[in-house]
């Protein structure tokens, strides 16, 4: 089931972040590159990506100058762009397998380079204000290679960056996985974020709920949401804080079996890309000349006695040994908050407190801890029995059967079958099932471009060179993804089995009648 060396010993990517607004002169033109990946190549070769990258935008402006180039095919590459702010793109060079079906899905990848941006804003803000605060550009160099590369590390395996591949086909990333609950949970965690609001007293305050890696309540936007729900799996979840255990989340990337391994090029950083970049391998705070959170190091989280997770990664408050406490940028407000994060057992949650509303910094957050330990103890400990009781294992979600993939677009939510059914499915399978989503995804970009607003219902099925199906049902702005390989020949049959699945686990959203 697995890749031959053969077909994976020449690929590699590139990953550049870069500013059109920038290095416009002649030779000032690296000045206009503010992340390169790998570092160590030559500045030529990282001009020449850039350079061609910055080209393909020119061109493809001409042609549809209000939707950006999200896009090009070439006989080798895939290159992938996406525009994070005005005029300053994100794009990921792939080079091509040499299967002949293809193993990428363009839109996963550009959700990875969504992913990376939405995370820095949240934890640095935007690039643009970076770059305003220092012109020069050193202060951004050293925050998005320190960012990136921490982010990139989950990916890599040696010199292997494990991206995306047709192995995850049935999975969405930039979406959050809720946990099933009945009536008389929800009631208990409804109480238990009424009595977290009012642990702030009048402090305008949020929060996030997770069970194992599953989202059980949210009072943030649904953009916040994600961003928080991402870094909690990534680094605040149990499986997350337990080193060497890969996390069972659909979500993430843990099980790197389900991955493709490609040759990430990584060269050494030279002395003159460091001097340009920054090194990544300095204090987890902050290097010899800029201060530099990093909040994606791995394994910087520990839970404390009292519950409450700390870390070192934003250095400690000025004059005392206390940790500072984290710091995130809301998107939807614009707000800074501390982010407070507890935990007991299965349950973290979390508490997001506006900045501005703590007049004495961490002596008042340490107030603010205190008083949600002494009011929601006995309903966080209540929470977490209920919600464990209930719970069906990291298998809950399976369906004998079916491998299924369920996104509700309009809330951010999705389901699936669990990785370890998912990778019972024969290459063959999954390899139909990334083409028929590269098919879907290419349509609805079209509709989108042809009438924007217009949501188009959709449904293919094809049989794979194994015989099997695999189905694509897309409604009212939820999509269905299936594969069946122990379908009976015919495609009434599958598409019979596909009913029954709607009628008993989606409310007949994908019925046809």
């Amino acid at each position: 089931m697995g890749l031959s060396s053969a077909a994976t010993e020449n690929e590699s990517v590139e990953l550049c972040i870069f500013d059109l607004r920038r290095g416009q002169h002649e030779g000032q033109e690296l000045d206009k590159i503010l992340f390169f990946f790998p570092a160590g190549l030559p500045f030529s070769k990282q001009l020449s990506v850039v350079g061609l990258s910055e080209g393909l935008i020119t061109f493809t402006r001409i042609f549809s100058p209000e939707a950006a180039c999200e896009v090009i095919e070439a006989e080798r590459h895939s290159h992938i762009f996406y525009e994070v702010e005005p005029d300053i793109w994100m794009v990921m060079v792939v080079e091509k397998s040499n299967d002949s079906e293809p193993i990428w899905r363009d839109d996963a990848l550009r959700k990875v380079l969504k992913e990376i941006h939405s995370l820095f804003v949240m934890f640095h803000g935007t690039i643009r204000t970076l770059l305003e605060k220092e012109p020069g550009g050193g202060l951004i160099r050293r925050h998005l290679y320190s960012f990136v590369m921490d982010y990139l590390r989950d990916y890599l395996v040696g010199k292997k960056l494990l991206l995306p591949s047709f192995r995850d086909c049935l999975k969405e990333q930039g979406t959050v996985q809720m946990l099933t609950i009945g009536r008389e949970a929800a009631i208990e965690v409804q109480s238990l974020v009424r009595v977290l609001e009012s642990s702030a007293g009048n402090m305008p305050c949020y929060s996030l709920i997770l069970f194992q890696d599953l989202l059980v309540s949210t009072t943030l936007s649904p953009d916040d949401t994600i961003n928080l729900f991402t870094y909690a799996v990534l680094r605040l979840t149990p499986q997350a804080l337990s080193v060497g255990v890969s996390s069972w989340s659909y979500l993430r990337k843990g099980n790197t079996a389900s991955s493709v391994a490609i040759e990430s090029n990584i060269a050494i950083p030279s002395s003159a890309s460091e001097s340009f970049y920054g090194s990544s391998e300095v204090s987890p705070t902050e290097d010899s000349q800029y201060h530099v959170v990093r909040p994606l190091q791995s394994e910087k989280w520990s839970k404390g006695k009292d519950g409450y997770l700390v870390t070192d990664l934003w250095g400690a408050e000025v004059g005392t040994w206390v940790f500072a406490t984290p710091t995130v940028w809301l998107r939807q407000t614009g707000e800074r908050m501390y982010l407070c994060a507890y935990q007991h057992r299965n349950l973290t949650l979390l508490l997001l407190i506006p900045v501005s509303s703590i007049a004495n910094g961490e002596q008042g957050v340490s107030a603010v801890k205190q008083q949600v330990l002494e009011q929601a103890s006995l309903k966080i400990l209540k929470v977490e029995e209920k919600l464990s009781k209930g719970w069906g294992g990291e298998n809950a979600y399976h369906v004998s059967g079916y491998r299924y993939l369920l996104v509700d677009g309009d809330r951010n939510v999705s389901r699936a079958t669990p990785p370890t059914k998912v990778a019972t499915l024969t290459k063959e399978s999954l390899l139909a099932m990334n083409k028929l989503r590269k098919e879907v995804e290419l349509e609805k970009s079209r509709a989108k471009l042809d009438n924007v607003g217009c949501e188009k219902d959709m449904e293919v099925c094809i049989r794979a060179k194994n015989n099997a199906w695999v189905i694509s049902r897309i409604t009212r702005g939820r999509e269905l993804y299936m594969v069946l390989e122990k379908a009976n020949e015919t495609l009434l049959y599958a598409t019979d089995a596909v009913e029954k699945f709607s009628n008993k686990y989606c409310d007949g959203t994908f019925s046809l009648d």
